[in-house]
């Protein structure tokens, strides 16, 4: 059975034994101890924009251009893994982006783009879900990457068929990203 949960309800659900996998982004903090963690692929973090905002014009967008824009951001309850992440990337340069709206799904995020009222920092697989909607620039002033992959409890079970789902996973990221999957390792 296949479940679209948050980040934090998917590491609630191994932990606690009612999944055996998870397909996740990867996770950081106190929050991840006793999982592990095996990288399918990393995308670059980029800029997502309405083909409408002057940054669709330009080719690549600073951490200081987008701080100083509205900024769109997924719902800081169900999802507070984008602000660790948030956090991360603009703690170097000592800045607090300033997010004038919080969505509930993707969904919700592409639509609040397309509008026009502020940019979100994404992955460019959002793209997969928006379409010509939004367009996507990369960030310059970071190394992070989100990498997805996937997590099961250190000490959990998992079923044949949640083995074979796992090799077919593997088989199908296998060379088409920069990042080749990893054995598996504690977050």
């Amino acid at each position: 059975m296949l479940h679209d949960f948050s980040e934090q309800e998917l590491i609630d659900g191994l932990r606690n034994g009612r999944l055996e996998l998870a397909l996740m982004p990867r996770g950081a903090g106190p929050q991840s101890v006793g999982l592990e963690f095996e990288t399918l692929r990393s995308y670059p973090i980029c800029v997502a924009v309405a083909p409408t905002h002057r940054f669709a014009r330009r080719k690549t967008i600073t951490l200081e251009m987008v701080a100083a824009e509205p900024m769109i951001g997924f719902n800081r309850k169900e999802y507070p893994e984008y602000y660790v992440g948030l956090d991360r990337i603009f703690e170097p340069l000592g800045i607090k982006p300033r997010i004038v709206v919080e969505c509930d799904s993707s969904s919700s995020l592409i639509t609040e783009i397309e509008t026009g009222r502020g940019v979100a920092i994404a992955s460019p697989v959002l793209r997969h879900a928006s379409g010509k909607r939004l367009l996507y620039r990369p960030l310059t002033g970071t190394t992070e990457v989100m990498s997805v992959g996937i997590a099961r409890a250190t000490k959990g079970d998992v079923t044949p068929a949640g083995e074979k789902f796992c090799e077919i996973l593997r088989k199908t990221s296998d060379g088409t990203t920069a990042a080749k999957p990893k054995p598996a390792r504690s977050f």
